[in-house]
């Protein structure tokens, strides 16, 4: 086969529970170059040449997951995995309507995940598209390894210590200006949410840091809503 022939198989585990629900196992399956297995993991629902855990959700159980409180939880234990983690999110922007969940939550949601966690959220229409993604990820897995940036400190416990957390991935914010905003704004939500002025009114929060928090958060909702 030439070349192709040295080159090492994709390595992926899949989640029994995945695996009965979606069709990916047959898609890796009729991949070239793809060794997948199934078996039971404890986060996540996709090992990836052994350095990477993706957590595949479709829009409404995003959703769900959000409205009922899980969506934190579930990225707590992803980033306290020992390998990165991602959110594989999938679906098509007509599914974000109708589902009792504000634009202002999605994009909060969305924020928290990526800033607050550091766990970057892929975007795919369909399953195709999802397996297409997965393997995608496994090559760049197999390149030689890069250095990353991972936030240090000791995890944090109960909730007001993870939303403290959480805000201390915004620029200019320490814990202390993260306790002033959470006092001032009552969540993580209605603070990604607030204005420069209203940010600005919280005691440590000076205009620069103000526009730097707010130059930050927002995110074109477009492609998710449209």
């Amino acid at each position: 086969m030439g070349r192709g022939s040295d080159v090492e198989p994709i390595r992926i585990w899949v989640d029994d529970r995945e695996a009965r629900s979606s069709g990916m196992m047959a898609r890796f399956a009729a991949a070239p170059g793809v060794a997948a297995g199934v078996k039971r993991l404890r986060t996540g629902d996709y090992l990836v040449e052994g350095k990477a855990v993706i957590e595949r959700k479709r829009v409404p159980d995003f959703l769900e997951s959000l409205r009922a409180g899980r969506l934190f939880e579930q990225a707590s234990r992803l980033a306290a995995l020992s390998v990165r983690s991602f959110v594989l999110l999938e679906g098509r922007p007509g599914e974000w309507h109708g589902a009792g969940v504000t634009r202002e939550g999605i994009q909060g949601a969305l924020v928290a995940l990526a800033v607050g966690f550091g766990i970057p959220v892929l975007r795919s229409a369909d399953e195709a598209e999802s397996a297409n993604l997965i393997l995608y990820t496994a090559r760049q897995l197999q390149a030689p390894a890069r250095a990353t940036i991972r936030r240090t400190g000791r995890r944090t416990r109960g909730k007001r210590a993870l939303q403290v957390f959480l805000l201390t991935g915004l620029p200019g914010v320490g814990a202390a200006r993260a306790k002033g905003l959470l006092d001032r704004f009552g969540s993580v939500e209605a603070v990604v949410c607030a204005s420069e002025q209203s940010l600005t009114e919280v005691e440590g929060i000076g205009k620069r840091t103000a526009q730097r928090i707010h130059w930050a958060v927002p995110e074109s909702t477009t492609p998710y809503l449209s």
